[in-house]
């Protein structure tokens, strides 16, 4: 007998509390990217995404997640950002910054919007002014960033790991 066994679409681990993360998405470039990150949410957990602009979900890329992922589609971001913090969430944004915190360092808090910049321009001063803290991914070769649907995976599973099955704990 085999020491390990393949198990195809094994059931996902149950969450004891719906997540309180909120992915919060700048008008995305690239309905790729798009469309990983809501797969990405569906994978997660994470049970809503506010994405601003005219972005179209693949679903041949999203799968399964665009069934449970629910997308509140908005205009501009900076209207979103204020409507969060009325709301209670702290509005954390992945971005390379002055005073950014390394990824690795941060204690997320369990009411997180996590605020993801736009391929290529990323967050606006703007958008930036309205954010309570900046988390950072170091970068230790060239190019000098992740891919957007790469580092937004890379962030999520930072807070998934902090919170794994009971996102208030």
């Amino acid at each position: 007998m085999s020491k390990f066994e393949h198990l195809r679409h094994k059931p996902p681990t149950q969450l004891s509390t719906p997540r309180e993360l909120l992915l919060v998405l700048a008008p995305m470039r690239s309905n790729v990217n798009l469309s990983r990150i809501v797969r990405l949410a569906g994978c997660a957990g994470i049970t809503r995404i506010i994405q601003c602009g005219q972005g179209k979900v693949d679903r041949e890329i999203a799968r399964d997640a665009v069934d449970v992922v629910e997308i509140v589609l908005r205009r501009s971001l900076p209207p979103v950002l204020e409507q969060l913090q009325e709301d209670g969430y702290v509005r954390v944004g992945l971005e390379q910054t002055t005073n950014s915190v390394c990824l690795y360092d941060f204690a997320f808090p369990s009411k997180t919007a996590l605020v993801i910049g736009a391929e290529r321009e990323g967050l606006d001063q703007q958008e930036l002014d309205r954010l309570d803290h900046v988390v950072e991914i170091p970068v230790y070769g060239q190019p000098y960033s992740y891919n957007v649907a790469t580092a937004t995976t890379m962030a999520v599973y930072e807070y998934c790991r902090q919170f794994r099955t009971d996102p208030r704990s």
